[in-house]
């Protein structure tokens, strides 16, 4: 077999391989900022529902309400859209990772939310009671446990953060979708484009998985101990 027998598409799988890990570094990029920011406004709202302030209780409640009820999507265009109408201008990379992180922090903060209430409220006292403030408590006593019961349940976000990127190409961000739908316009090879799209998704997602279950694995053994 020749190269001139070859599928046309094959002579073209340098370019498209060139575009698409481009698009995938910025993919992972997005994934990362986005999921930072979604652990600091999950552990932050997080611990306003748990707060005894009746008023940061109600500001947790009102984020998680309105950020659980948007669609991704909408908060994208509302960042980078919207804010731009106002004169506030976001590059896509940035935009991408603010609404992610917007969006995810209202999830995660009810996942926070569970992990501090799963830590008996005694321990909170003994550190109040040699002289710890609520906040140092917190910060030393409460949120450490608190992070080794979600790990679980921040692994799998994380799993899905990298999935949910793909939203990003429509805020013209170049991730992988963005650069795969570019070179779908240029070739016209989009089962073949889009099937590239798919196994570099699979390379990313699926180490993530798989350390997921082991994580998943190693705290049933430490709960059991």
């Amino acid at each position: 077999m020749t190269a001139a027998d070859w599928p046309a598409w094959i002579t073209h799988l340098p370019h498209f391989l060139d575009a698409l890990l481009t698009g995938a570094v910025i993919t992972v990029i997005v994934t990362v900022g986005g999921f930072v920011g979604s652990v600091f406004l999950g552990i932050l709202f997080g611990a306003f529902s748990t707060s005894q302030s009746m008023l940061l209780r109600a500001v947790a409640h009102i984020y998680v309400e309105i950020f659980r009820g948007l669609p991704l999507l909408t908060v994208l265009f509302i960042i980078f859209f919207g804010l731009a109408t106002i004169g506030i201008r976001l590059d896509p990379i940035s935009a991408a990772i603010t609404g992610f992180s917007i969006n995810g922090g209202a999830y995660l903060s009810e996942v926070f939310r569970a992990g501090i209430q799963s830590i008996h409220k005694g321990q909170s006292e003994a550190a109040l009671s040699i002289g710890m403030t609520r906040m140092m408590a917190f910060r030393y006593i409460i949120l450490p446990q608190s992070i080794r019961v979600v790990l679980p349940p921040l692994a799998n976000f994380a799993i899905g953060l990298l999935k949910d990127t793909s939203l990003a190409s429509a805020v013209a961000a170049p991730e992988m979708m963005f650069n795969a739908g570019r070179l779908v316009s240029e070739t016209f090879f989009a089962t073949e484009i889009y099937l590239l799209v798919a196994a570099l998704y699979l390379c990313m997602s699926l180490p993530l998985s798989l350390a997921t279950r082991l994580l998943e694995r190693r705290m049933a053994r430490a709960h059991a101990q």
